[in-house]
C-alpha cells in the first residue's frame, strides 16, 4: 500500500493529527491517573492513518502492551479521536514496525484499494516484559523435582497450566516456608505462556497486591488499580496469608477473584496453610478458595531431598560432588528445601573459590553452623516407640523374640529407620532389638527396600514415619 512519510520538513500535514493526540493524551493523564498513565499510554505515539477507512494506528513498543492498552483503553481511545473531528472513526493499537522512524506519522493515500492497514507480525511476548509482571521463567516444571509430598500439588499445577481448562479453578497450594510453593507458581506462568503467548498474566506476593491496593486508594486511582488486576488471565497471588486482618484490602481481592473466576480467568493462590486453618479472613473469600482445588506441600522426606540434590549435581556436571556428600546433605539439613538447596551452593561455591575437591570433611566444616541449627537426634528408641505405636503393638515387643508377623514386620520397618536415619553400625542396631546379630539387621533392611517397591502401604508407612521423626 502507497504511503506518504510525512517528517520534520513536511510536518504541517500530521500537525492536526499530533495537536489531537497531544490533547487527548492530557485529558486520559487527568482522567486515568498519572501512575496508570505513565505506565501504559505514555510510550504510546501515532502511527498509520487511513483516509479511507478513517483509522489511525497507535504503536505500543510491544505486543503485550498494545494488547493490554487495547483491552483497558480501547474505547476511550476511539470515543478521543471521534471527539477530536478529525477524520478519525477507528483506532488499532499495535506493536510498532522495527523501521518505524521517530517522530514520523505515516498517511496512506485516499482509495478504496488502500483501506486496510498493515497487520503486525504476531511473536512472543518478550521476556522483558514478562519480568516486570514479576515473572521468573527460569522457574518451570522441568526443574521441579517431584516426590510423595508434592506429586498432588505439582500435577494439580500441571493441569492449571495446560492448554484446554483445568476441572477446578483456583487452586489453592499451602505448606510450609520454603518447600517449592512459588516455584510451582511460577512454572505455571511459564508454561501457560507457552500456549497461550499473548495472555495477560500477572503474579504478585499478598503483600505487594495490599501496598498496591492503599497506594491506589490513596491516589485516588482504585478504578485503574481494578482494571489491571482484572485484565488477568492467569492471576498468581503468593502468601496469601498476609491479608489476614485486613479489611478492606479483603474486600477488593474476593471482588477481584469473583470477577476473574466468572470471566474465565485461571486463579492460583498460596499459602503456608489451609484454608480452614487462617484466621482474620473473610469466610466468603475462605470458601471461595476451598471451592477450587486445595492441594498441600508436604515436608521434603529423605528421598526427595536425595533426588533434588542428585539433580542438582547432575546439572553441574563439571564439578565432582561424591555421594557421601549429597547423602550427607540429604540427612543433616532437614528444614526445607530452599535451605537445603542454600546448603549445597555454599558448598559448591566454597569449593570453586577455594580450588578444594569437595569431600566429607570439606562439606563438615563448611556447614557446621547449618548442622547445628538442623540438628535433632533421632535414637533408635525414638524409632522404636514411634514405630510401636504407628503398628499399635508394646513398645517391649521391639526387644522381644516372638516372630509372630503382627511383631516381626513393625520391628523390621523399625530396623530399617534406625539404619537409615542414625549413625548407629548394623551391630549396634542388633544389640538394641534384643541382642541380635547384624545379619539379621541386614536382612530386615533388604526386606523392607524391596517391599517399598511393591507394597505401597508399606511405602506408605516409612514416609509418614520418616516424617514423624524428622519434625
Amino acid at each position: 500500500m502507497p504511503f506518504t512519510t510525512f517528517d520534520h520538513s513536511v510536518l504541517a500535514d500530521a500537525a492536526p493529527f499530533e495537536d489531537a493526540w497531544n490533547q487527548i493524551r492530557a485529558g486520559l493523564r487527568r482522567d486515568l491517573g498519572a501512575r496508570l498513565f505513565d505506565q501504559w499510554l505514555k510510550p504510546v505515539r501515532i502511527g498509520n492513518y487511513c483516509s479511507f477507512s478513517q483509522s489511525i494506528e497507535l504503536w505500543t513498543a510491544s505486543d503485550f502492551s498494545a494488547s493490554f492498552v487495547t483491552g483497558q483503553f480501547g474505547d476511550r481511545l476511539r470515543l478521543a479521536w471521534r471527539t477530536a473531528d478529525i477524520g478519525v472513526r477507528e483506532v488499532r493499537v499495535v506493536r510498532a514496525p522495527d523501521d518505524a522512524a521517530p517522530r514520523a506519522l505515516r498517511l496512506a493515500a485516499s482509495g478504496p484499494e488502500d483501506h486496510a492497514l498493515t497487520e503486525p507480525a504476531v511473536a512472543p511476548v518478550p521476556a522483558s516484559a514478562l519480568a516486570r509482571e514479576g515473572l521468573h521463567l527460569r522457574h518451570d516444571f522441568a526443574s521441579f523435582v517431584v516426590g510423595a509430598g508434592n506429586r498432588l500439588a505439582f500435577s494439580a499445577a500441571q493441569a492449571m497450566a495446560a492448554p484446554t481448562a483445568p476441572l477446578f479453578n483456583p487452586l489453592y497450594i499451602h505448606g510450609s516456608t520454603g518447600q517449592g510453593k512459588t516455584h510451582l507458581l511460577h512454572a505455571i506462568a511459564t508454561e501457560y505462556l507457552n500456549h497461550h503467548p499473548q495472555a495477560t498474566v500477572l503474579y504478585m506476593s499478598a503483600e505487594k497486591f495490599m501496598m498496591e491496593f492503599v497506594t491506589a486508594m490513596r491516589a485516588n486511582e482504585s478504578m485503574a488499580f481494578k482494571a489491571r488486576l482484572r485484565a488477568a488471565r492467569l492471576l498468581l497471588i503468593d502468601d496469601i496469608q498476609f491479608i489476614a486482618g485486613k479489611g478492606s484490602t479483603q474486600e477488593e481481592f474476593l471482588h477481584t477473584i469473583n470477577e476473574l473466576a466468572t470471566s474465565g480467568a485461571r486463579i492460583v493462590i498460596s499459602a503456608d496453610r489451609a484454608p480452614h486453618h487462617m484466621d482474620g479472613v473473610d469466610p466468603r473469600i475462605l470458601s471461595r478458595l476451598a471451592g477450587g482445588l486445595v492441594a498441600d506441600i508436604q515436608p521434603a522426606d529423605l528421598d526427595l531431598r536425595l533426588a533434588i540434590l542428585q539433580a542438582r549435581r547432575a546439572a553441574m556436571s563439571d564439578v565432582a560432588i561424591p555421594d557421601s556428600v549429597i547423602d550427607f546433605l540429604a540427612r543433616a539439613i532437614r528444614s526445607n528445601v530452599r535451605e537445603l538447596e542454600g546448603a549445597f551452593n555454599k558448598v559448591l561455591a566454597y569449593a570453586q573459590l577455594t580450588g578444594r575437591a569437595i569431600d566429607m570433611e570439606f562439606a563438615q566444616a563448611m556447614l557446621a553452623d547449618s548442622v547445628r541449627a538442623n540438628a535433632r537426634r533421632i535414637t533408635v528408641d525414638d524409632i522404636q516407640k514411634a514405630c510401636a505405636a504407628h503398628y499399635r503393638i508394646e513398645p517391649s515387643e521391639m526387644r522381644s523374640k516372638r516372630r509372630a508377623r503382627a511383631v516381626a514386620r513393625p520391628r523390621q520397618v523399625a530396623m530399617y529407620l534406625a539404619k537409615k536415619m542414625t549413625p548407629r553400625s548394623l551391630p549396634e542396631i542388633g544389640r538394641i532389638f534384643g541382642g541380635r546379630d547384624h545379619s539379621t539387621v541386614i536382612h530386615a533392611v533388604r526386606t523392607i527396600e524391596g517391599l517399598r517397591q511393591t507394597n505401597p502401604d508399606i511405602d506408605a508407612d516409612i514416609r509418614a514415619l520418616q516424617r514423624q521423626l524428622e519434625g
